[in-house]
């Protein structure tokens, strides 16, 4: 179905048949039954209260049911979306008022509102591409970091004890100084819930590990009076259902606001569609990083508009879905209702739940973001992809989780120049009997042609590496065998050169001049022939000296290398060892 402004609606309702719901019903309350403790814990992390992570849960999948082009995912709070957004709510609280009220609530709606934003506008420019800017490894380290700034957040809700340092180890110096005031009984509690989770995940038990947490933690709660303990507990939650409400945006820092939806955007974005393309694989879906970003961004507005904070997909819901075997976005609907029930008839049970359990899920939610084996497997593959994934751990730890941000993106470019600032670069000679051209250091039977060297660049030539390529065509053409009076180019694996790239090898052509080499060039693309041709290039190189490919450029210089040959064997008789080789 395409709604009125062209933008496709009900994808994951598409051909809804009643026997879906066999599926997607028990499906529905899985994911429910999974999201509500993470829905009440998540919140914590960005200091909002725990009914903003129950409304996120219930009209985000509302919106994507709606918007979102996908069957299978389901959206929801997640926690490394969370950390990323508290960070970006600090940095905006810290430049308000001291003497003004803060509205955290009415900061996340204005965030979420401007991760709606940015994704449309992502999707209308096309800008799907954006989900790959953060590579795997990259995303693998920096949640890594995150997932320890988690861990140490949950210092204060295991202990009792407030913690005022930042950071990875100041906090923890604070605890070990403060060691007297803390309150025993939660940090047992909370630790044994943990256990328990280790216990459920060991164990590989059909109840979910925070489901039964929950259920634990409140019926202890209620039979031993924790609160009465001194253990904290949630407390009050409403009970009503979500309002639609608009943020004062004239009341805040629009600066810090858009700064702070571009961080969490790329983030969740970029972390939302490895998870999507992952299950889609499985699923044997194929997922478009453009039609997503509709999707999510509708997931995102909705929350903004009911007093709730930016989500992204769900790892561990969208896996329940698939696993419970739900057919269709239908199950998202489910999950959105069983929700609401649980905030209308369950709201005396969450009042009581214990905060240590609510850190012990949190904990075990943040150990599950690191992610060894893949930290294994990018060792294995690339240590220097390993260690740029490291740069973002420590980035994120280091510098905060906002800064770590940056740090993130920062190291995605210096790896991306640094694989395109040195082009590989091979010669290209011939086998006999075969066809086609093969390098000569990976095969040791090919060999070179008389009078003319073959040059493969396997890059772009760009002003960030065209001295480079510049340096490595001089030093080639300063290398080559006696009699060689031609080198040839080999541009096949060039897609892009820009004015800069022109002008070196306008140095490459005028110096190889001097020295009576033909500089030549064969399988330009049209557009990177017309940049030379208008950079004065091809007039420098002769128009004769371009050609549309290797095997005519052989041809047409092949008069040049016999000459050569003809009159080395006037006079020095006929060359030993070699023989004239028709093309």
């Amino acid at each position: 179905m395409i709604g009125s402004f062209g933008i496709p609606m009900l994808k994951g309702l598409e051909g809804f048949n009643r026997n879906w719901l066999r599926n997607d019903i028990p499906a529905g309350l899985s994911i429910a039954a999974v999201g509500l403790p993470s829905a009440i814990a998540y919140p914590a992390i960005a200091g909002l209260p725990p009914e903003t992570g129950i409304y996120a849960s219930i009209v985000a999948p509302i919106a994507y049911a709606i918007f979102g082009p996908s069957r299978l995912l389901v959206v929801g709070p997640d926690a490394a979306t969370m950390t990323v957004l508290a960070a970006a709510m600090a940095t905006i609280i810290a430049v308000e008022p001291a003497a003004a009220g803060v509205d955290r609530i009415a900061i996340a709606s204005a965030l979420a509102l401007g991760v709606g934003v940015f994704c449309l506008a992502a999707r209308f420019l096309r800008l799907g591409v954006v989900a790959n800017f953060l590579s795997r490894p990259i995303l693998v380290g920096f949640f890594a970091g995150v997932s320890l700034s988690i861990l140490v957040g949950q210092i204060n809700r295991f202990t009792g004890v407030k913690i005022e340092s930042d950071g990875l180890f100041a906090p923890i110096l604070e605890i070990l100084r403060k060691s007297a005031s803390i309150h025993w009984p939660s940090l047992i509690f909370g630790l044994s819930m943990f256990v328990l989770l280790w216990v459920v995940r060991a164990a590989r038990l059909k109840v979910p590990g925070p489901v039964l947490v929950v259920v634990v933690s409140v019926i202890l709660s209620a039979v031993f009076d924790f609160q009465a303990r001194g253990i904290a507990v949630v407390g009050d939650i409403p009970h009503g259902l979500p309002r639609f409400s608009l943020p004062a945006l004239y009341e805040m820092p629009l600066d810090k606001i858009v700064l702070g939806s571009a961080a969490v955007f790329l983030v969740s974005f970029g972390a939302g569609i490895v998870a999507a393309r992952s299950f889609g694989t499985r699923a044997g879906q194929e997922v478009d990083a453009n039609q997503e970003l509709i999707g999510l961004g509708a997931a995102n507005f909705a929350p903004g508009l009911f007093g709730s904070f930016p989500i992204s997909v769900s790892d561990s819901r969208t896996a329940i879905n698939m696993s419970a075997g739900g057919v269709s976005q239908a199950a998202g609907l489910v999950s959105a209702a069983t929700l609401i029930a649980a905030l209308v008839f369950l709201h005396s049970a969450l009042r009581i739940l214990p905060l240590p359990a609510l850190a012990a899920i949190l904990a075990m939610a943040a150990i599950g973001l690191i992610d060894v084996g893949e930290l294994k497997k990018v060792w294995r593959i690339s240590r220097m992809e390993f260690v740029f994934a490291l740069i973002t751990m420590w980035g994120a730890i280091s510098f905060g989780v906002l800064n770590g941000v940056i740090v993130a993106i920062a190291a995605t470019l210096v790896y991306l120049l640094r694989k395109t600032m040195y082009p590989r670069d091979s010669l290209l000679g011939r086998i006999e009997g075969r066809e086609g051209f093969f390098d000569l250091a990976r095969f040791p039977q090919a060999r070179p042609q008389e009078g003319v060297a073959i040059c493969l660049i396997q890059g772009n030539i760009l002003f960030f590496n065209a001295d480079y390529v510049r340096t490595r065509l001089l030093t080639i053409g300063t290398e080559l065998a006696q009699g060689t009076r031609s080198l040839l180019l080999d541009a096949s694996a060039i897609s892009h050169i820009d004015s800069t790239g022109a002008a070196a090898l306008d140095v490459v052509a005028e110096t190889l001049s001097k020295q009576n080499v033909t500089f030549a060039i064969a399988d330009l693309n049209e557009e990177s022939r017309e940049l030379l041709d208008r950079a004065g290039v091809i007039t420098a190189l002769g128009p004769g000296n371009i050609f549309s490919d290797k095997d005519e450029a052989m041809a047409a210089l092949k008069p040049a290398r016999d000459a050569i040959q003809d009159k080395a064997e006037e006079t020095n008789g006929p060359v030993q060892g070699h023989e004239r080789r028709e093309l």
